[in-house]
């Protein structure tokens, strides 16, 4: 596992870039996870904004997939022979993990993610949702600042809003750092809500100007929800990555395997490079700001 990812030229720069690509998308507010990384791009695309800027806010719901006592220890790809899970836990040896329901002690396993990515969906972009349409607002933009794993958790989440309420499978997995994801939320009796996620952002149209919508909480409008953009990443063609670490290191397939799986791809058992680009993010509680996660 990482240790804090301290702030590089290239890292800053990527998130100076994506803030300047969205400059022209007017947002309400931005959330953002209180781990560098995902906050550092959160403030970039709020810097990027036009006056009045939009409020800033942190919530641990977007945080990075917590490790428990693995935190900070280093990986170990594959497991050692004649070794159970345990064993591995019990000699300080952290093994990467393949499925869903796996974990480390006092950590949170994939499945863990994606129950707190619903109720990050349930308490930060569905009121927006609901209060568009009730005011008849369109055009109403959030963007959401997080980490490839939680990302990964947080589309499939959205999506499952979707009047046909199916999980989209495991296709929104691998992104690139600063990358960001768009989906529309449609309220099925008006036109277009739509919702953006950077691998760090949300956007979201209300109802038609003009035309509130009236709904209990207990009954509202069916949803449709579609993945419009994915893992967009233009903005990084002109930013150049500095010489020297790990962006200088030699070609290592391990290494590679790495990153996919911290951008939250699904790196299979056997140890095989994935397609994919270059993890998300590596930051984990250790990289927290001001923030202990117990």
């Amino acid at each position: 596992m990482s240790t804090e990812a301290a702030p590089t030229l290239t890292v800053t720069f990527q998130a100076k870039a994506v803030g300047k690509s969205l400059s022209n998308t007017r947002f309400a507010i931005v959330y953002a996870s209180p781990l560098k990384r995902a906050l550092w791009t959160g403030q970039a695309v709020q810097e990027a904004q036009s006056e009045p800027k939009p409020p800033l806010e942190t919530s641990l719901l977007l945080r990075e997939q917590h490790w428990g006592v693995a935190e900070g220890q280093p990986w170990q790809w594959g497991h050692t022979a004649g070794l159970s899970l345990e064993e591995h836990f019990a000699k300080q040896l952290y093994p990467v993990l393949h499925e869903r329901w796996q974990k480390f002690p006092e950590g949170e396993s994939l499945d863990d993610l994606f129950s707190r990515a619903k109720q990050a969906i349930d308490e930060l972009v569905m009121p927006h949702v609901w209060s568009a349409a009730r005011e008849g607002k369109k055009g109403v933009h959030i963007a959401i600042a997080s980490h490839g794993l939680c990302i990964s958790e947080l589309v499939p989440a959205l999506v499952m809003k979707d009047e046909s309420g199916v999980h989209p499978g495991e296709k929104f997995r691998g992104l690139q750092n600063t990358a960001w994801t768009r989906v529309t939320v449609d309220v099925k009796v008006s036109p277009a809500f739509h919702v953006t996620l950077l691998s760090t952002d949300p956007c979201l149209k209300g109802a038609k100007e003009g035309e509130p919508l009236d709904f209990p909480d207990n009954d509202p409008p069916k949803l449709q929800v579609r993945v419009t953009d994915f893992n967009r990443h233009e903005h990084l063609d002109a930013v150049k990555r500095q010489k020297g670490g790990v962006g200088s290191a030699g070609y290592d397939p391990k290494q590679q395997d790495i990153r996919a799986f911290f951008g939250g791809a699904k790196v299979p058992a056997g140890g095989e490079a994935p397609e994919l680009e270059e993890g998300r993010s590596e930051s984990n509680a250790r990289d927290e700001v001001d923030v202990d996660i117990e």
